[in-house]
């Protein structure tokens, strides 16, 4: 029941993802490892939407490290836990709650027994800074502690970089870069040496904008319209190269502006009810997805219910071709 409830999920949100999102691009599937017990390691820049993406757009089911404070509810704890999230604990929970965190590292130990896969954003925080913070020694523990008590487990880490043409944007493009398969060939008195590798792979697969002088390079990068998921033509721009570059018009934005009008009742309580209690602007998208995700097929289904009105019919079914029209073609190129 179980699994079938997570795989059934996965299938919604990633309908869901692939209308939030333009364009939602894949590389690498080619290194992702089969039967083995995986550790996806990946930058953290999106809030809730970066494990979503990874969980719908990596085939590997993976169990999620989630933040300790959203298992307070006993509910939500039984419901985060039948999703697969465990929970880590943190400082700012309290210095007394981190001994907790052996009871999840012992449960990702069995989840990699069994050819497993466990998802970690190593960075240990999120951030809208196109590069790669410092990685936390988290994904280190969890491998050589699964290898100290089950020696015939050799867990693989798996790098995935995310990159974002617009982070709070809806009509955006998403780069889902998977990297070459890292093994654990380290002894752990070395595990210093991993999180390097394991750092510059992450470093090779993302968009690093350099930290002195970033707000003008991002504006910079933006004015000349170069493609912020591509490390590629962002390097290249950085190296003082030209691009050929396609430019945009105003249609993009005006169909954006269009698809607000036509799911205004979803744009109200976006923007009048939920965007001024958002204290880290982080979650922006996270709650713009969640809206969506929650309120679209109730408000669809509510225009069917209004065109079988005689005099209303002709308007709702216009208003709903037109609203499902505007989220097909919703595209927002760059932030």
């Amino acid at each position: 029941m179980k699994t079938l409830f997570n795989t059934v999920l996965r299938w919604v949100v990633k309908a869901a993802l692939h209308l939030y999102f333009h364009k939602i691009r894949v590389e690498g599937k080619e290194n992702i490892p089969s039967h083995s017990s995986v550790i996806i390691v990946a930058n953290h820049q999106n809030a809730l939407l970066d494990p979503l993406l990874i969980a719908t757009h990596v085939p590997l089911s993976p169990h999620f490290m989630t933040r300790a404070a959203a298992f307070k509810n006993p509910i939500a704890a039984k419901l985060l836990n039948f999703i697969r999230m465990l929970p880590v604990y943190r400082i700012r929970d309290g210095f007394s709650t981190i001994p907790q965190n052996q009871g999840t590292f012992e449960q990702t130990f069995k989840v990699l027994r069994k050819k497993g896969s466990v998802l970690i954003f190593a960075e240990g925080n999120h951030s809208f800074v196109r590069g790669l913070r410092p990685l936390s020694k988290g994904f280190t523990r969890m491998a050589y502690g699964t290898m100290e008590r089950y020696p015939e487990v050799k867990p693989i880490i798996l790098p995935v970089g995310l990159d974002f043409s617009a982070h709070k944007k809806s009509g955006s493009t998403v780069r889902i870069t998977i990297g070459k398969p890292i093994p654990v060939d380290v002894p752990s008195s070395e595990s210093v040496k991993l999180t390097k590798r394991v750092e510059e792979a992450l470093r090779s697969l993302i968009v690093s904008i350099p930290e002195e002088g970033y707000d003008q390079t991002l504006e910079k990068l933006r004015h000349a319209q170069v493609d912020l998921t591509s490390k590629y033509e962002v390097d290249h721009f950085l190296s003082g190269n030209d691009l050929a570059i396609k430019k945009t018009g105003s249609r993009p934005y005006l169909v954006n502006k269009m698809m607000k009008i036509f799911h205004f009742p979803l744009y109200w309580v976006w923007l009048g009810i939920l965007a001024p209690q958002i204290e880290d602007e982080v979650f922006t998208s996270t709650w713009k997805f969640l809206v969506g995700f929650v309120l679209a097929i109730p408000f669809y289904m509510m225009l069917i219910w209004l065109s079988s009105f005689p005099i209303l019919g002709p308007w709702a079914w216009s208003w709903l071709i037109l609203s499902l029209i505007t989220v097909l073609w919703n595209k927002n190129p760059q932030e």
